[in-house]
């Protein structure tokens, strides 16, 4: 099945239903019409976008995630389907008793996955591998020495040629970037984690008590060096101050839309963060030992 991100940013919009599709209307401009199974994000970033109760019912019920941004036009609020599994009341309870000792060993997992995939980026990006891989067999079980934090301090002066860069969600320049790409990815994991039966707010290693998506910042961190390529890439052709336009946006949400790996296959990375957030309810299950993540 096609699935979708749908960004409405450049122009006013109306939303509608009609025979299970989402109509979408724009003054002088034909009807866009899209089957709401089809519609897997959603983004309403104008401030005059019109929509109806039925329509966010409509996408939540076929499993669709809705982004709502803010005045500056970045991503505030997303909406969820509330029921994800037919048996998620059970798999809820198969969370709430994972032991401490199952959640680090599967955050030691994520953390080493993420440093591999950012390891690649730099390679391909930038020529070298930052000396990442070294760093791998450092991240014990809950990762207790932060080598998640010092793999960054190697990653992003190197990815973006500046040593003084830090990833700070109110910078300029690159962060902002980062933010918008960052934000559809985490609607991608979030409706992989909601349709596989799980709750988003109970997590392995994030813990802020104002998060209420934990889970899914748990299993995004091995997933966001796709982004971070992307950003790197475009920044490279046209400039840290270039504008988060159409443009910038579609290039983003290109690279999203893309096939990776997962074993040794290529899947979409709908399907990917689907398998794992699967693959993590077989472990809290005792069926399987290890996470299916992806090879960025």
């Amino acid at each position: 099945m096609t699935e979708r991100i749908i960004d409405l940013a450049e122009q006013p919009a109306r939303l509608s239903i009609r025979n299970s599709c989402l109509v979408i209307s724009r003054a002088d401009e034909p009807e866009t019409t899209v089957p709401v199974g089809e519609v897997a994000v959603l983004s309403l970033a104008n401030p005059q976008v019109l929509l109806t109760q039925p329509v966010l019912a409509e996408l939540a019920a076929a499993g669709a995630a809705v982004l709502v941004s803010d005045r500056k036009h970045m991503p505030a609020a997303m909406l969820l389907p509330l029921a994800g599994h037919f048996i998620q009341g059970e798999r809820f309870a198969l969370q709430a008793r994972a032991s401490l000792p199952t959640r680090k060993r599967l955050w030691q997992a994520i953390v080493r996955a993420k440093i591999r995939a950012q390891a690649r980026v730099l390679a391909e990006v930038r020529g070298h591998d930052g000396g990442l891989p070294e760093l791998v067999a450092k991240v014990r079980s809950g990762d207790p020495g932060n080598v998640e934090a010092e793999a960054a301090r190697r990653y992003w002066p190197a990815l973006f040629l500046n040593r003084r860069f830090r990833r700070d969600r109110s910078a300029s320049g690159e962060n902002r970037f980062l933010n918008y790409g960052y934000a559809v990815l985490r609607a991608i994991v979030a409706r992989g984690v909601c349709a596989a039966g799980l709750h988003p707010s109970l997590g392995l290693h994030h813990h802020n008590r104002y998060d209420a998506f934990r889970l899914v910042d748990d299993l995004i961190e091995p997933f966001r060096p796709i982004v971070d390529k992307a950003v790197a890439q475009y920044c490279d052709a046209h400039g840290s101050d270039a504008p988060l336009d159409k443009a910038a946006k579609a290039a983003l949400i290109n690279t999203l839309m893309g096939t990776f790996k997962l074993g040794r296959q290529k899947r979409s990375l709908f399907d990917i963060a689907h398998r794992t957030a699967a693959s993590l309810v077989a472990v809290f299950a005792g069926e399987r030992r290890s996470l299916l993540l992806p090879e960025i």
